[in-house]
């Protein structure tokens, strides 16, 4: 990136990023993610350290933005609210801890201490003799508003500070987080969608909101939490008059103040990490949001010494988790044939780091869609992964648009065959008319392998092509033929790698008959359809030789599905795989009738994911014991499993009002 261009995307950088903090700070909306925002202040960062000389004082770098709402009396802190600076990555934590050093002139060997990063809306307490006489939100840093009245009716807040063990100072500054517990905003929400309010994006927005309520009334029907993460010097700076970080905790407690329970001291910057990745793991095991920890130098002396630079003291610094959301640029758009012949448009993206893994691609789902967003190649996006979904992209910062960006246009001919394209009647989808198109066969065989069909471990897409591309696999059936010798003359393969690709492939002889169908790649035949055609039928044999009659008369299987079960069977190349199957030795196995069981009778759907069993075997279980499992929240579901990272359906089941378990309280149920 040259300077004229580095210069333009900080200007374009700095405006969209002041926008989305009035939006919150003043507004109290929400029109990003917090992950989002903060991959495009870490980028605004970035480029001014690579390009010093463009950083100016009202960068949102170098400032706090956020201004009070006129409905609140103005109040001025007694010193600014300082904000943390943020590392995303170990390396960017050993940047800082190596920036701490060369300005103390020597290396720190003292403890740090870590604390978990809340996700609430911070507030400063004053207290004078003990009393609480002021409470008020961070507003632009230097002038916040007074929420007295509305924090007054907070459990959470000590309104007279306890002198057991400690002798209260006559003026006392705390700052801490405002939060809900996330079974509360469940709460408020249903509620207030059952009264058809508009409801909250996230606990955050709610907390914020009910702070900022002109009624301390409405503030004390929403049950707020409160941890407190300071004592606050004239001079902003933390640790005026302790030692250290955890003896100003320890005060803190012993005056009836509530602090994070889960903060500690470390030995060095390895057990930072250690401390990190460890939360990281058990991010959703709380009943709060928090995205990150905050490591400060544990000696109030040093962090002191260490001073601020900018907004941010030297001595501490935000270690964020990897962030669900991000902003990235779309670098292409191409068009994948999948097993049906549908034409689904990919972004190819800039690589960026989402949820614990580096992401390049993400689906565009369909035409319309890429309508709707208002994507082009060139764009600036923000991507999102939620639990095992792959990659979506949620919206386009159209704010940093250059005028190079290009339009996507749909071919009009198959990428793969060449063979012309068509719109599918009454959908938005296009499909490669070539029923024998090679990316068809192709798709087909990588869904015959995959998880939910024959779950052939460790024989996945690469392995695939390469024994497609040297002609010793041509359909799925092929398949069971092979031999350890053909695998070996494969590339990167030796004599152990080789085995447990045959083992893997012939473990799988013996199926369930709802996985075999799923896995023949039927269009409009999902998981569950299968399941239901499975225990109707019962026998393979009986499915593949049933009438549209006897397949309509199933519930949930239309006319539509009917059809394409029987032209399915009716395709010559079909018909060869499956007796080509059936001789390879495939016995599709009996799949037990719902309905029988302490689950009768009773709908789950399952979200996100489970630590101590698959999908898979969860909804085995389901199945076992009578219930039926589904794949969309309504209002006949009656459980929402939810794991880690659940996705829309969790939401979904909090604004209908379903009964949401989590995996403890599933496995205690199955039992």
């Amino acid at each position: 990136m040259t300077k004229s261009e580095a210069k333009k995307r900080v200007e374009k950088l700095r405006a969209l990023i002041d926008h989305h903090r009035y939006l919150y700070h003043v507004l109290g909306k929400q029109e990003i993610s917090d992950d989002a925002l903060d991959s495009l202040k870490k980028e605004l960062f970035d480029l001014e350290q690579e390009h010093p000389d463009l950083i100016t004082p009202d960068s949102p770098t170098q400032r706090i933005a956020g201004k009070p709402l006129k409905g609140f009396v103005r109040v001025a802190h007694p010193g600014r609210m300082i904000s943390l600076n943020d590392a995303f990555s170990e390396e960017d934590l050993r940047d800082w801890s190596k920036r701490l050093n060369n300005y103390l002139g020597k290396p720190y060997h003292g403890a740090f201490y870590c604390d978990l990063k809340m996700d609430g809306l911070a507030i400063e307490l004053t207290y004078e003799k003990g009393l609480l006489v002021l409470a008020s939100t961070r507003g632009d840093g230097t002038v916040g508003e007074d929420v007295t009245q509305n924090i007054k009716t907070v459990d959470a807040m000590p309104l007279r500070l306890r002198t057991d063990d400690r002798a209260v100072p006559q003026k006392l500054i705390v700052r801490g987080e405002v939060f809900l517990m996330k079974s509360e905003f469940a709460r408020i929400n249903k509620g207030l969608a059952k009264e058809r309010e508009k409801t909250y994006a996230n606990p955050r927005n709610l907390a914020a909101g009910t702070v900022r309520q002109l009624d301390p009334a409405v503030t004390a029907g929403r049950r707020l939490s409160f941890y407190a993460y300071s004592m606050v010097g004239n001079d902003g700076l933390y640790g005026d008059g302790f030692p250290s970080h955890d003896a100003e905790y320890d005060a803190l407690r012993q005056w009836g103040i509530g602090v994070n329970p889960h903060g500690h001291t470390v030995k060095n910057i390895q057990d930072v990490v250690a401390f990190q990745k460890k939360w990281e793991a058990q991010r959703d095991a709380l009943d709060y949001e928090f995205d990150g920890i905050v490591v400060s130098v544990n000696d109030n002396r040093v962090y002191r010494d260490a001073g601020i630079i900018g907004k941010s003291p030297r001595g501490a610094i935000a270690f964020k988790f990897s962030p669900r959301q991000s902003q990235t640029i779309v670098e292409n758009i191409v068009v994948q044939v999948g097993r049906t012949g549908v034409l689904t448009p990919v972004a190819y993206l800039k690589p960026v780091h989402i949820g614990g893994t580096t992401v390049s691609r993400a689906t565009l789902h369909n035409l319309d869609e890429i309508k709707r967003l208002g994507v082009k190649i060139g764009d600036t996006v923000i991507v999102g992964r939620a639990g095992d979904v792959i990659p979506d992209v949620i919206s386009v910062l159209t704010e940093l648009r250059t005028g190079k960006e290009k339009e996507f246009r749909m071919p009009q001919k198959c990428p793969v065959c060449h063979k012309p394209v068509q719109q599918i009647p009454g959908q938005v989808a296009f499909r490669c008319v070539n029923k024998e198109c090679p990316a068809i066969r192709r798709e087909s065989i990588y869904h015959f392998v995959s998880r939910h069909a024959f779950d052939m471990e460790g024989v996945g897409p690469k392995v695939i092509d390469q024994l497609m591309d040297v002609g010793l696999v041509r359909d799925a059936a092929d398949l069971f033929s092979l031999t350890k010798q053909d695998v070996l003359n494969l590339d990167r393969f030796a004599e152990k790698s080789a085995q447990n690709v045959i083992d893997a492939i012939q473990a799988r002889t013996r199926i369930g008959l709802d996985r075999f169908i799923f896995a023949l790649g039927i269009e409009h035949v999902g998981e569950e359809t299968a399941v239901d055609l499975a225990q109707h039928f019962g026998t393979f044999d009986k499915f593949r030789k049933a009438t549209q009659e006897q397949l309509e008369k199933i519930p949930d299987v239309g006319s539509v599905v009917a059809q394409s079960i029987i032209e399915w069977f009716k395709r010559p190349y079909n018909h060869s795989v499956v007796t080509k199957l059936l001789r390879a030795g495939i016995h599709a196995t009996p799949v037990g009738h719902a309905g029988k069981g302490k689950f009768k009778g009773k709908t789950f759907v399952l979200t996100g994911t489970l630590e101590s069993m698959s999908r898979d075997q969860a909804k085995e279980r389901i199945r076992a014991l009578g219930g039926e499992v589904s794949s969309s929240v309504s209002k006949e579901t009656d459980y929402v499993v939810a794991g880690s990272e659940p996705g829309s359906k969790y939401n979904n089941a909090q604004k209908l009002g379903v009964k949401i378990m989590d995996e403890q309280e599933f496995i205690r149920l199955i039992r």
